[in-house]
């Protein structure tokens, strides 16, 4: 039975969504494209249809994956407007998001993965982080100019690699502590203790 170009369209987007956070957890290359498709409810063989390859397919779910946690800083600073950094670094930083592997930060779980992939799907990643940058710089009085500043730049760099290692050691206390002095060190006098979105105790 044929699909219609509606449906058809339907079940790009739902592949491109589940990639976005299968590829999160496992990693490019640590799932097939069988396993993709059967978690869409999909068959392998309807994939050909839809994406050029797996390498297009991983380009668009970078940027679905990127434009999600977008929207999920600008939730977070919505939810505060007094402190929208304060608001983002308290959800980014805490041991939720830490646990958060399939819909967490992107750069966190596919960084290492998109440094060894092509071009189209280092432009997802870049044009991602900009967006990034740009919020950031926006709240700090950081943003001149056509390119990021040296604040923002260091404030993004800081809280990625705070998670990064937080996630990469077993012990939750240690764990814990990166993400807390992460927090104290790009907004002095703030720990992720102390925010809305406390870590476990």
């Amino acid at each position: 039975m044929r699909v219609s170009r509606i449906q058809a369209e339907k079940n790009r987007q739902t592949v491109i969504d589940v990639a976005s956070r299968l590829f999160r957890e496992h990693g490019f290359d640590g799932i097939g494209l069988k396993d993709l498709m059967e978690g869409a409810g999909l068959t392998q063989g309807a994939f050909y249809k839809q994406f050029a390859s797996k390498d297009d397919l991983v380009a668009q779910a970078s940027r679905r994956a990127l434009e999600s946690a977008f929207s999920r800083w600008s939730a977070a600073a919505a939810a505060n407007p007094q402190d929208p950094l304060g608001a983002v670094i308290a959800f980014y930083l805490s041991m939720e998001h830490r646990a958060e592997r399939m819909d967490g930060c992107p750069i966190v779980a596919l960084g290492a993965d998109a440094a060894r992939q092509g071009a189209d799907v280092k432009a997802s990643f870049e044009a991602g982080i900009r967006e990034y940058l740009a919020l950031l710089g926006s709240w700090i009085g950081d943003a001149g100019g056509g390119e990021p500043a040296g604040k923002a730049m260091a404030i993004l760099s800081t809280m990625v690699g705070a998670l990064v290692l937080s996630r990469a050691v077993n012990d939750e206390q240690l764990s814990k502590q990166f993400l807390q002095a992460a927090a104290e060190s790009v907004q002095p006098g703030l720990s992720a203790g102390d925010n809305r979105e406390r870590p476990l105790q």
